[in-house]
């Protein structure tokens, strides 16, 4: 506790008022992401070496860009396909072991989680989550089953964050920006990609075209430095490489190939629905299973295992088709480099059944991102789709592994609503922007075919329905308004003077529709006022209606406004005492009723306000 206190004094020794104190905490949060990532990267690969490799002889290809720390060991090359599946299934109930009795809060895809806290829990991640997210994430994927490994990378930033801001006492809106930071850092330095990262961990929170513009800077920052630090446990060789290498170098030769693409994005959208609804129907599945959640993993693991064993021996032990389990990226460099090696049905097969082994691996309850398996899916759909109208359309379709690259875009854009981070993702990744064109075609097209799945569920349309905003919204939109843009001066009000006796009021009620009664004196000034509710009071004993008067039942210490007060503040009034009307005065003199301003039209007019902000895409900020 001393380090802390001591780390604590350190960066409050900073004008943690400026803006300046970004470029600190950023640089902080993107220290940690990286190491992070490579604590994990080589957690994962331990895992993997001694269980799938060493007990079961399955070690999955890999892409150009990664390094195994194994690599000059001799690698075992016969697969044992029943160890696999032990071998798979203990994974999977040791995640859900740990997950289950040490942190409920870190089972499934993590970028949902933080996504969650950013709106929900004002920013707040508990400092165990992540630690548990990582050993779960490393034993899920290192023993095969299929998942990815943006989503605890994304908790150890977003959970960093979240702890510093706490141990700063940052405001809730600082916390969150940390946080975000830090699934931006994670993002940024797993996959190689920074610009990415920091646009992702902006765009992420969103289901609709929304971006959380405060974020992107920190962001932005925290992912370059989180780039770096992760770059350098890797050989020189490798360190500035994209993760697929550096040789893709597909282009765009004519706009008539803008037509195949299009056909690919309607196929990519289709796929993408699917993933998303069975993907959730396969979790709504999992919990209603009469066993303890913390044994679901290992069914979940179980069943992968069943699958990946059963493709195994469908091609003919053909070892690209256990892609199926782990990470999947070997056949997607496949895919993505040499086309003609892979039959479209391998292709199509390994998209299809991805679907259903990242369902029963990450919707089970075990622990893993779902970033890793759409690229997997996508890019394996999108290959295939390449070769099958390359048949079609030779002279047109000549690069089918071009199509791999835009279906990887396309598909994460569509499912996760994230079409501008995942375009940069893509590109960053392979190294290639020179298929941008038909990418942001892809990937524009797919997110509005989409819109109504969610791979995310906990993101919001907008910064507009966000709890994380809600405060915001209602003071700038009402900001500037005044009474006098709502009230209707010339609408009739029944006023009653102050000696009519209780038994006229009561009969006049029966013919008015009005609620509250302006009470005036001689000279017609407003003295009082009383609803339907205060006559009611006396409505039991008949004898007092000759007897009392408007004056004995009106409130005579009431409240009222005049035309120019701000609606914000009015707004509060009407909370604050809970009516339904307020009288409206003249601000020289109160004594003057100009008209009666109703609850539900200023509520009305708020709302009104709302949607010509929507329209016209205005910024709603503080």
């Amino acid at each position: 506790m001393t380090y802390f206190k001591t780390f604590g004094q350190f960066l409050t020794s900073f004008d943690l008022k400026t803006n300046s104190k970004w470029f600190v905490l950023s640089v902080l949060i993107g220290v940690v992401a990286g190491l992070g990532a490579i604590v994990f990267d080589v957690l994962t690969q331990v895992v993997q070496h001694n269980t799938l490799v060493s007990i079961a002889g399955f070690d999955h290809p890999q892409t150009v860009g990664e390094h195994s720390i194994y690599e000059d060991s001799d690698k075992v090359t016969h697969v044992s396909p029943w160890l696999m599946l032990v071998v798979v299934t203990a994974g999977g109930l040791a995640s859900g072991l740990i997950v289950y009795n040490f942190a409920p809060e870190a089972e499934g895809h993590g970028t949902d989680a933080a996504i969650d806290a950013f709106h929900n829990k004002r920013g707040i991640i508990q400092p165990r989550v992540p630690i548990i997210k990582t050993i779960a994430s490393a034993l899920t994927l290192g023993t095969g089953g299929s998942g990815g490994r943006e989503g605890p990378i994304a908790q150890i930033g977003a959970g960093f964050g979240s702890w510093v801001a706490g141990l700063l006492k940052l405001s809730a809106r600082d916390r969150r920006i940390m946080l975000a930071a830090g699934v931006g850092a994670g993002i940024g330095g797993i996959f190689r990609a920074p610009l990415a990262g920091a646009l992702f961990a902006a765009e992420i929170l969103y289901s609709n075209a929304d971006f959380e513009s405060d974020v992107i800077v920190p962001a932005a920052m925290s992912s370059i430095i989180a780039y770096s630090v992760y770059c350098l446990s890797l050989p020189q060789h490798l360190r500035f490489m994209p993760l697929f290498g550096d040789s893709l170098h597909h282009t765009v030769d004519s706009h008539g190939e803008l037509i195949p693409y299009t056909i690919l994005s309607i196929v990519l959208s289709l796929a993408a629905i699917f993933y998303v609804k069975t993907f959730y129907g396969t979790n709504r599945i999992f919990k209603s299973l009469p066993v303890k959640p913390m044994f679901r993993p290992a069914i979940g693991a179980l069943l992968t295992g069943l699958v990946g064993i059963g493709m195994y021996f469908l091609f003919e032990k053909d070892i690209r088709a256990l892609s199926v389990m782990s990470t999947g990226y070997g056949v997607l460099q496949d895919a993505l480099t040499s086309a003609a090696g892979l039959s479209i049905p391998l292709l199509l097969t390994i998209a299809f059944v991805k679907v259903f082994t990242t369902s029963f691996t990450i919707a089970s309850g075990g622990s893993g991102g779902v970033f890793g398996p759409s690229m997997v899916i996508g890019g394996c759909v999108g290959t295939a789709t390449g070769r099958i109208l390359q048949q079609l359309w030779p002279e047109l379709v000549t690069q089918p592994e071009a199509y791999g690259l835009v279906g990887m875009a396309g598909f994460f854009a569509g499912a996760a609503h994230a079409p501008i981070s995942t375009i940069i993702m893509v590109s960053e990744i392979t190294g290639n922007y020179s298929l941008l064109l038909p990418t942001m075609l892809a990937s524009t097209l797919c997110f509005v075919l989409c819109q109504k799945v969610h791979l995310y569920q906990k993101q919001y349309p907008s910064r507009l329905e966000s709890p994380a905003h809600r405060g915001d919204f209602l003071v700038d939109v009402l900001e500037g308004s005044r009474v006098s843009d709502v009230f209707d001066p010339e609408r009739k009000i029944q006023l009653i003077h102050e000696s009519k006796s209780l038994d006229e009021i009561v009969h006049s009620l029966a013919g008015t529709q009005q609620h509250y009664f302006p009470v005036v004196d001689d000279t017609e000034r407003i003295i009082g006022i009383f609803s339907e509710d205060d006559v009611r009071a006396y409505l039991y004993d008949e004898t007092i209606w000759k007897l009392a008067v408007a004056r004995d039942i009106m409130q005579s210490d009431f409240v009222k406004v005049s035309p120019d007060d701000d609606l914000n503040t009015v707004m509060q009034r009407f909370t604050s005492i809970n009516v339904e009307v307020l009288p409206v005065v003249d601000e020289q003199d109160p004594g003057i009723l100009l008209g009666m301003l109703n609850r539900k039209e200023t509520i009305g007019y708020y709302n009104q306000q709302l949607m010509k902000c929507k329209r016209a895409g205005e910024e709603c900020d503080e």
